[in-house]
């Protein structure tokens, strides 16, 4: 108590202030201000400066640059950098020292576009590797988000192997190189794929400097082709010609392999600066003809599928990379020029006959003919002299018809067995091709596996009858149905024809015969063996005419003999015409009483 009496009160202490909790006086708080200024720094609107993550939610990151309150910066200005975290510096932009509410508001994205052009100027001039934010897709590539400018990578720069979805890139933040910069339109182009070139063009290096013929490398499917695959083999590419995928028959690569398969694969040949590098797959296991059954021989039936056409022949399939060959002329007993897509197509199942086998060259040639039996080997019994058979038309030439009996035996009917009476000058003319014929086996040549046939034989021959029909002199009328420089092609009864030169179609008037005029024809020549009758129209009227001067050169010799006789006047002449008289008399007496 003591001790408090001896204690005085201060002079000049505010009562009022420490009522309402101010216990500073005026000279403390100014010294107070300006200790706590001190430790604040000093900023201005507009202005980038440095600042620490001292919070992070979903939505916001909050951030202390020395100043007197926090800024809030929204999550999404920080999305190219996902590994953002609590304790990091980042630039900020100071839009506003305090707004309304008494809060700093600040801006990274601004800040980054501030000072970024000069940051991707000196990316580039230093090739510093940079994060950027892959934004969208467009044409050729993807838009990249490097320090809030909107840069262009190109399709070709995302990675050293071909792209196949794009959007799988879409929100992510990649590493990249500036490799161009448009100063004048303010364009940035950047690759993901120049980062990992290096690296890849020394693990090159080392592949290549290893490289062997035989060697057995694993790689990864990186492209496939109608030609092959392209293989990764680690930063080298290889390419399995489609050949040497399968030992069998390859129509497309991707029968064999998959894109990002992994597989092994044997080198089978390089050039000098082992740039172009031939892999095999089918290589590495054993080839089929090793394991063909040692059993199969010539006369043996296969059973395999066409994997191959051609006009010549088909490729056929009896294993896996064991293929014989049909030719075209062992599909048929038929002698006509076929194409092999006649008979079968690829796909198909067939049975066929080995018809040689040479296991050191890995050929073979089949045969499906021989299934069946040669039609010519029982030629004479099925097919004798004299027999009739019908025909299909298969082609023409001037001198005849090709025609087939049945497969494999063919037959010729010459021109001159097509009809007895009709002037064939093309077999067009009489058939057409795929139709089909009467005919008659005239001659077997088996040699040369041909049949001489006939038409015409089938019928009796006319011109026996003909012969005594159209005699040397008989008149016959006619239809001109073919005017030729030589003549004309008439039509006479029974459908046999005749020819009649230019100077027998005269007619009486002097006029020349026309093309479809009817007109009485004299036959002047008959020739059975030929077939041939020459006609004349002129001789009808010109026989005639000579005909009727004769009978008159007759009768006026027979009255120029009865003027030279004397005339006797006497008993006996009298007698005889009286009784002429009578005669002639009695003559009409008898007809009246009929």
């Amino acid at each position: 108590m003591e001790n408090l009496k001896n204690i005085a009160p201060i002079e000049d202490f505010n009562w009022d202030a420490y009522e309402s909790g101010d216990t500073l006086t005026n000279v403390s708080k100014e010294e107070l201000e300006k200790a706590y200024d001190s430790t604040l720094n000093k900023v201005n609107d507009r202005e980038v400066v440095d600042g620490t993550v001292i919070a992070m939610n979903k939505r916001e990151v909050v951030v202390n640059i020395g100043y007197k309150s926090d800024g809030i910066i929204p999550l999404s200005e920080f999305r190219y950098n996902p590994d953002l975290k609590v304790g990091d510096t980042v630039e900020v932009y100071i839009e506003n020292q305090e707004d309304k509410k008494g809060q700093l508001i600040l801006s990274h994205k601004k800040a980054r576009a501030t000072r970024s052009w000069d940051r991707v100027n000196a990316a580039l001039e230093n090739e510093e590797i940079i994060k950027g934010y892959v934004k969208c897709r467009t044409k050729g590539g993807m838009i990249v988000d490097v320090f809030g400018i909107e840069a262009f990578l190109p399709g070709s720069q995302i990675d050293v192997k071909p792209i196949r979805d794009y959007d799988v890139f879409v929100g992510k933040t990649m590493e990249f190189k500036v490799v161009k910069i448009n100063q004048e339109f303010k364009n940035v182009v950047v690759s993901h794929k120049a980062l990992i070139e290096a690296e890849l063009e020394q693990q090159k290096k080392e592949i290549i400097g290893k490289l062997e013929k035989g060697q057995v490398l694993e790689g990864t499917v990186k492209n496939i082709t109608s030609y092959g695959v392209f293989i990764d083999l680690g930063g080298v590419d290889g390419l399995i010609h489609i050949t040497d995928l399968s030992w069998g028959r390859v129509s497309d690569p991707r029968e064999v392999v998959s894109l990002d398969q992994k597989l092994n694969v044997v080198i089978l040949d390089f050039d000098d600066d082992k740039k172009r590098i031939a892999l095999g797959l089918k290589q590495l296991t054993p080839h089929p003809w090793d394991a063909l059954d040692p059993n199969l021989k010539v006369g043996d039936h296969v059973k395999g599928k066409v994997v191959v056409m051609a006009d010549y022949g088909a490729f056929i399939e009896i294993a896996p990379g064991v293929e014989g060959l049909i030719h075209v002329s062992e599909m048929s007993w038929s002698q006509h020029l076929r194409s092999a897509q006649d008979f079968m197509k690829v796909g198909d199942e067939v049975e066929a006959v080995i018809l040689t086998l040479d296991r050191e060259e890995r050929k073979m040639s089949l045969g499906i003919k021989q299934l069946k039996a040669d039609p010519w080997e029982n030629i004479e019994e099925k097919y004798a002299v004299g027999t009739k058979h019908v025909a299909k038309v298969r082609n023409f030439t001037n001198f005849g018809v090709f025609v087939e009996i049945e497969e494999g035996v063919d037959g010729l009917i010459h021109i001159s067995d097509l009809s007895w009476t009709k002037k064939i000058k093309h077999p067009s003319e009489f058939t057409q091709i795929g139709a089909e014929i009467e005919v008659q086996v005239l001659e077997i040549d088996k040699e040369n596996r041909r049949l001489s046939l006939g038409h015409k034989q089938l019928e009796e021959n006319p011109w026996d009858v003909f012969e005594t029909v159209f005699t040397v002199g008989s008149i016959h009328e006619g239809t001109i149905i073919e005017l030729l420089d030589k003549g004309a092609v008439v039509s006479l009864p029974y459908g046999v024809e005749g020819f009649a030169t230019p100077k027998h179609l005269v007619k009486e008037d002097g006029s020349q015969a026309q093309l479809d005029e009817k007109l009485p024809f004299k036959v002047i020549e008959f020739n059975k063996e030929a077939k041939r009758i020459i006609l004349s129209h002129s001789r009808v009227f010109e026989d005639a005419a000579k005909a009727e001067e004769k009978a008159e050169k007759k009768a006026a010799k027979k009255t120029s003999k009865k003027e030279e006789a004397p005339m006797i006047q006497n008993q006996a002449a009298s007698t005889t015409l009286g009784d002429i008289d009578a005669l002639a008399a009695l003559k009409e007496q008898l007809e009246g009483k009929k």
